[in-house]
């Protein structure tokens, strides 16, 4: 519910940004950009021996899982921030995370994660002539026990 409220903040201090000659960037909430790159890390020794295009198989509730599952909440935390961001914060902070590598990092990331097939095997009505569901097709519901 925060991360909407916190662009607002740096609304006011936009104007000393234009400024500068050189390309200027701004960086996201500090403490989640610093939980962001340990996770980086984290996740890059997790996937070292992958190369992109193969998968990582991932075990449920491994501890594994939870460091993948952390990093993917972190960066939907990081996406409804920039969302509620006004369109000139988005230029400086997208500069920031260019100059950190960050997003090709989520992209690596994501290539070794995603499954080759993503067929959902979650409880579904058996209906005749309709199409495979997938991940991408069906809503997800993740309800904690």
């Amino acid at each position: 519910r925060l991360m909407p409220e916190l662009p607002k903040f740096d609304d006011e201090d936009l104007k000393s940004y234009g400024d500068e000659e050189e390309e200027s960037a701004l960086s996201p909430p500090a403490a989640l950009m610093s939980v962001l790159a340990t996770q980086e890390l984290l996740l890059e020794n997790i996937l070292e021996c992958i190369p992109v295009g193969e998968f990582a198989v991932i075990q449920p509730l491994s501890d594994e899982f939870c460091l993948v599952l952390g990093y993917l909440l972190t960066w939907k935390l990081t996406l409804a921030f920039f969302k509620a961001a006004s369109s000139q914060l988005r230029v400086l902070y997208s500069q920031y995370l260019r100059r950190t590598k960050s997003l090709n990092k989520l992209l690596y990331h994501l290539f070794r994660l995603m499954p080759e097939n993503p067929v959902f095997s979650g409880p579904t009505l058996e209906v005749p002539n309709k199409d495979t569901k997938t991940f991408f097709t069906e809503e997800l519901h993740l309800d904690v026990k």
